[in-house]
């Protein structure tokens, strides 16, 4: 079974001329990523990761040593081993646990798979591709999603409507 990874961010250009790069985060701020150290399989190695005070953040690493190379990592993401993560607490999730599971209604019947989860701001909804391809969205809030383990996540009734 391959490794599952988790991005953490991506690089989006370079930042000056000694080969720091401009990320944008995916996690809960620079501290989610300031406690690793090596992204990508070993391939990063973060010297120093900095917040940018606009909500993303400026690393430097041990690999990059100027801003051609630091231009040639634009679009890279950062991963990390998912088992490297802290461990959650109750009704905790990372949003890479939520994709490709099976949505099923309360009553078990297939609704689809989980193809992404968003926030725009009000918290985080799910999108559900159905068999046919059509998408629906859904809060992920107790009364939509009363739950979800390894292999589903179950839909509440009234919120699987088209």
């Amino acid at each position: 079974m391959a490794l599952r990874t988790v991005t953490l961010a991506a690089v989006t250009g370079a930042h000056g001329v000694t080969g720091d790069v401009r990320l944008k985060l995916f996690g809960e701020g620079v501290e989610s990523l300031r406690r690793f150290r090596a992204f990508n399989d070993g391939a990063l190695t973060a010297k120093k990761i900095r917040d940018d005070g606009k909500g993303g953040a400026v690393a430097r690493f041990a690999e990059i040593a100027d801003r051609n190379a630091a231009e040639a990592l634009r679009g890279t993401v950062l991963t990390v081993p998912r088992d490297a993560l802290p461990p959650l607490e109750e009704g905790e999730y990372y949003h890479a646990d939520l994709l490709a599971l099976d949505a099923v209604s309360g009553d078990g019947t297939m609704l689809g798979k989980v193809v992404a989860v968003e926030n725009y701001g009000a918290g985080d909804v799910v999108e559900i591709e159905r068999p046919d391809g059509k998408r629906f969205m859904v809060p992920m809030t107790r009364d939509a999603v009363p739950g979800w383990d390894d292999a589903t996540l179950t839909v509440a009734e009234g919120f699987a409507e088209l």
